[in-house]
């Protein structure tokens, strides 16, 4: 039988800090060491991730597309998956994956941020950083992120929302796993991926006061919903419109941006993460299972800043969920802005989330990398906050049995 602990949301199993530096202070997750388990499925798992990483490339199809591996077999490990469907997933996945091809040129220690941005030095980036880890660092993964990620003038941990917030959904999952591989191949995302979502947290000047006024952020996507300043602004929905929007209606952004002030840090997390799940659930009007493949970056990626908060320095925590805001504004506006409408999800009755679970490790989309994360992602949400009168799970309901496949437009 369970303890009544578990029962209990982990935030409330919170000591407070004695810190008076603003940050963001929530238990970390369980951190699953698989370098070193025993058991068969822990090691079956180190096995492909090792595999994963020396077979198949971080960014592939034209240097456009992420490596998901590590994210679905993650993310079904810890929902509970057994041998055969984590090899089942490699099989699947490693079909659309590429080769590693040779960068240009070497990375050294002292052009490393010259070539930034750059996805065609991505294997130079990763055996940079595996140097680094070997040589220098004792092969302490976290040593090698510490300095590439978290220090410097304009550390990397402020773009980790370029390339649609993959480099910071890879870095989480190594947190969450314990993994070498992982994490050097997210440091290597990171670099290859920045772009110029890092200014406005690096350049304080942007940060500023808003004529905007609202407390949570699905008030802002409210507003931001209905706002005619950005009527017309985009005729096709998609990622493409995420420069666009910046160059043209960068004071807008901004605005939303500035609006939410995170004055109570943990409890404006929450509302945030209450946001996500709507942003990607409540946005699909009943009959028309049109889930949003970009959308669901919102969820995801605050999945991984949830992950992250307890591990990374404080003094990044409140800028890093700033950042997701700022991702999470642009994302919306550039799907549009559909309706988020709370009475899409309903009511999940009696259904309990082993139902959940089962759908994502045995139903029709079992190995569908987003699917799996989006259920992993609500999950974790309602074990962190609680789930009283089961949104979360209602939400989770809704999504596993009306969900038919992406839309991407």
């Amino acid at each position: 039988m369970a303890s009544i602990l578990s029962y209990v949301p982990i935030v409330n199993r919170l000591v407070p800090s004695s810190s008076q530096t603003r940050t963001i202070d929530i238990p970390p997750v369980e951190v699953h060491n698989v370098e070193t388990a025993p058991e068969k499925r822990p090691r079956t798992l180190k096995h492909l991730l090792k595999a994963n990483h020396v077979n198949h490339s971080i960014i592939y199809h034209n240097l456009e597309f992420h490596n998901h591996m590590p994210h679905i077999l993650g993310s079904a490990y810890l929902l509970g998956a057994q041998v055969d469907h984590l090899h089942k997933i490699y099989d699947v996945e490693a079909q659309e994956l590429e080769a590693w091809t040779p960068s240009p040129a070497e990375i050294t220690e002292d052009d490393w941020r010259d070539f930034l941005g750059n996805p065609e030095y991505q294997r130079a980036y990763v055996d940079f950083f595996e140097d680094a880890l070997v040589l220098r660092h004792n092969y302490q993964w976290r040593d090698v992120v510490k300095e590439y990620i978290y220090e410097g003038n304009e550390p990397l941990i402020n773009g980790l929302f370029s390339g649609l917030g993959h480099p910071l959904i890879h870095l989480g999952y190594a947190y969450e796993l314990d993994n070498r591989e992982i994490a050097m191949e997210a440091v290597g995302m990171a670099a290859t991926q920045y772009d110029f979502l890092h200014k406005y947290i690096d350049d304080p000047s942007y940060s500023k006061p808003s004529p905007i006024k609202s407390s949570s952020p699905l008030e802002l996507f409210h507003k931001l919903a209905s706002d005619k300043r950005l009527n017309g602004a985009f005729k096709s929905s998609g990622p493409e419109n995420i420069a666009p929007l910046f160059h043209n209606h960068e004071e807008v952004v901004l605005e939303y941006w500035n609006a939410w002030s995170l004055d109570d840090p943990v409890k404006d997390f929450q509302l945030s993460q209450e946001a996500a799940v709507a942003a990607v659930i409540a946005t699909v009007p009943n009959g028309t299972h049109s889930y949003n493949f970009y959308t669901c970056h919102i969820l995801t990626t605050s999945h991984a800043v949830r992950i992250l908060l307890p591990f990374i320095p404080p003094e990044h925590r409140i800028n890093l969920v700033r950042a997701w805001w700022l991702f999470a504004i642009a994302v919306y506006i550039a799907v549009l802005r559909p309706k988020i409408d709370p009475d899409y999800i309903g009511d999940g009755g009696q259904t309990q989330w082993d139902y959940v679970e089962n759908k994502a490790l045995n139903g029709s989309y079992a190995t569908d990398a987003h699917f799996v994360k989006v259920v992993r992602a609500i999950k974790e949400a309602a074990r962190t906050w609680g789930d009283v009168h089961n949104r979360y799970l209602n939400s989770a309901i809704r999504f596993v049995d009306d969900f038919q496949g992406w839309v991407f437009s």
